[in-house]
């Protein structure tokens, strides 16, 4: 796995809220501009501080259905449970494996649990 970019999140301060028009009358074809627009920073990160992004280059993990130019939202924060999706540290290199607490058969420094991967639909 090749990483392409990497970086920390930055939490935006409000969370979105679908507002109600507040117009009498006729509505305006416009209405729905007036509307905030969805921040995804705002809707997926928990930990700001510890949430960071890895875009994946290459195909050798369709296995999880990650896919070249996926992006990995990772919070180092969390603890692993059983069937996560994990990014660790073996030899040197970035892997991404599935926690299986029972059958611990590699040695590994966990380096955070992937909590969302956002994929663009062909």
């Amino acid at each position: 796995m090749q990483i392409e970019t990497a970086g920390k999140l930055v939490k935006a301060k409000e969370q979105h809220r679908a507002e109600v028009s507040r117009q009498t009358g006729f509505p305006s074809a416009a209405t729905h501009y007036a509307e905030p627009s969805i921040d995804l920073h705002k809707e997926l990160v928990t930990n700001q501080d510890a949430t960071f992004f890895i875009r994946i280059e290459g195909n050798e993990l369709e296995y999880f259905q990650i896919h070249t130019n996926d992006v990995l939202l990772i919070d180092r924060s969390l603890s692993p449970k059983n069937g996560n999706l994990a990014v660790v540290v073996k030899d040197g290199d970035f892997l991404v494996i599935e926690i299986n607490i029972k059958k611990l058969d590699i040695e590994y420094t966990l380096w955070g649990v992937i909590t969302y991967i956002i994929h663009k639909v062909p």
